[in-house]
């Protein structure tokens, strides 16, 4: 991520929904939306409360709880016969992913496939985006980005994998309580129609960028059409136009959930190529 760039922006002093507001007054519309972590926007419904009532009960410490169950029901929702190990960060999943490979080289006395086999799972991206039609949300292994900033981090894989993973990791209720909630909320939109754009869907016929689900790549697949300069040069354009791009091009853009017939005028005017 070239952080350099989200130093550019001014100081931030509240975010809410699908929009960030700037010290100096100004608005900006959120189309990083922290990589996809702030999806369902940068305060979803009840979570607030969620936090409140766990907190209010001292629930800080990772011990056993009855939220471990109810988290692996709501997971259990999106990705039905799978089985789930939950992790407090990235840095303790990837070493249990590590650690698993070793462990399937060495009964296989042979190199692991298992990292091979990963999927990134995004909601509402387009399922069948594999080579042959195939659809990578059917990998063995996927980690998912879900949309709650705090954790945990969780991997989804076949059943026929937990052999080589010891259970997940105990994680604060704390932590749990606000991730339940805003799993049930990706769940309902999940089965509302997600937004059609069509002034987006319009500008983007003949520009850099291309659409996958609610979200836009550059179809260069560098750092940027031209390299990392020129996406430097795009970032600004954007923020100009009161819009906030990823800090990094190889990063989703992501359109969000709610935007006003300006917004989307504006934004379309930006994708294809022309000032708002």
């Amino acid at each position: 991520m070239d952080r350099e760039l989200l130093r550019l922006l001014p100081r931030v002093l509240r975010a809410r929904d699908f929009h960030l507001y700037l010290e100096g007054g100004k608005r900006l519309t959120d189309l990083w939306l922290n990589g996809g972590k702030a999806l369902l926007g940068h305060k979803p419904a009840g979570v607030l409360r969620e936090i409140k009532s766990t907190a209010q009960r001292g629930l800080f410490s990772p011990l056993p709880s009855p939220l471990e169950g109810r988290i692996l029901k709501a997971l259990g929702e999106i990705f039905p016969g799978r089985a789930f190990r939950l992790y407090p960060d990235d840095s303790s999943l990837y070493r249990a992913l590590e650690e698993a490979s070793a462990k399937e080289a060495a009964l296989k006395e042979a190199a692991s496939p298992l990292l091979k086999g990963i999927v990134p799972w995004r909601p509402f991206l387009d399922s069948a985006e594999g080579k042959g039609g195939e659809d990578p949300h059917r990998a063995p292994i996927l980690i998912p980005l879900l949309p709650w900033p705090l954790g945990p981090s969780v991997l989804v894989m076949d059943k026929a994998m937990e052999a080589f993973f010891p259970p997940g990791e105990l994680i604060p209720p704390l932590i749990l309580a606000p991730a339940i909630r805003s799993l049930y909320e990706l769940i309902g939109a999940m089965k509302e129609k997600t937004p059609r754009y069509m002034k987006i869907e319009r500008a983007l016929k003949n520009s850099i960028w291309q659409r996958k689900g609610i979200y836009l790549f550059l179809r260069d697949s560098g750092e940027g059409p031209g390299g990392k300069e020129d996406y430097s040069a795009l970032w600004k354009r954007f923020l100009e136009g009161a819009f906030l791009l990823p800090p990094s091009a190889a990063e989703a853009t992501t359109l969000p959930m709610i935007m006003s017939a300006g917004e989307e005028a504006n934004l379309a005017k930006l994708i294809g190529g022309e000032k708002p």
